[in-house]
């Protein structure tokens, strides 16, 4: 697939996924929102990927959500049911759930949709130009529910979500809705650190520990840890200390 609002790249087993419309803050409209689905669901796919970062283009913007301009041109053209139909799409999910980690490169602004975006990814490493907003309640609308308690906890959540406040990068981070908060000349580094760490260890293991924790999120503690028992026994068997430890192993002169 040939991407327009989408640049894709592929370094020491790490997917970079960049939003690319600088010229309009990389605002999220139908093409761009399919091509980003495409991405995340080909890094998924692709063996020589460990973990996928997702970006976007220029100083000023991770992305300043939702294209208003595409919004008001399909409230002209489409039925109520139509809009219904359009709103509902379950790729945003699909990203959200990808088996490999995730990891928002917060280069700006994220505001509506891509504050919704941003907080669907696993994790989110920030600079001084990071700012989130919100902003559903502000014009009538509902997202993120299903997204932000998962991050910063149900009163933060409760509170952002409700207030359609921005969210300046130094509260982002003491909140934990970014991970790491360094300067922007440092930001990719920082990413590519934390990403290539990642795609650096056991796939599988790392792709049971997501899917083990999105399902264990409303689980009892004794539920939690039935589940990760029948992962660790039926789908992914722990290694053996050989395999697990070569390097120890050579160090010490021990043999299997």
């Amino acid at each position: 697939m040939d991407y327009e609002h989408i640049l894709f790249d592929v370094e020491d087993g790490v997917a970079i996924v960049t939003l690319n419309r600088p010229g309009k803050l990389n605002a999220m409209n139908r093409k761009l929102n399919g091509e980003l689905h495409h991405a995340v669901m080909r890094a998924d796919a692709d063996d020589a990927v460990g973990c996928i970062v997702v970006t976007g283009a220029g100083e000023k913007a991770f992305s300043a959500g939702g294209d208003i301009h595409e919004q008001l041109s399909d409230d002209a053209k489409y039925s109520e049911k139509e809009l219904d139909e359009l709103r509902d799409d379950r790729r945003r999910y699909e990203i959200s759930a990808s088996a490999k980690p995730t990891i928002g490169m917060m280069n700006g602004l994220a505001y509506g949709g891509a504050a919704v975006l941003a907080s669907s990814l696993d994790m989110r490493i920030g600079c001084e130009a990071t700012k989130f907003r919100f902003l559903a309640a502000a014009y009538g609308r509902i997202n993120s529910t299903w997204t932000l308690p998962n991050q910063v906890g149900w009163p933060i959540a409760k509170e952002l979500l409700f207030t359609a406040r921005i969210v300046g990068a130094e509260e982002a981070y003491r909140i934990g809705l970014l991970n790491h908060l360094v300067p922007r000349a440092q930001l990719r580094a920082k990413t590519m650190e934390i990403a290539k760490m990642i795609a650096a260890n056991h796939r599988g293991a790392v792709a049971g520990i997501k899917s083990l924790m999105l399902r264990q999120m409303t689980m009892s503690l004794e539920d939690q840890y039935n589940a990760e028992h029948e992962y660790t026994t039926h789908v992914l068997r722990g290694a053996k200390a050989k395999d697990a430890f070569p390097e120890f192993m050579a160090r010490k002169g021990l043999k299997a």
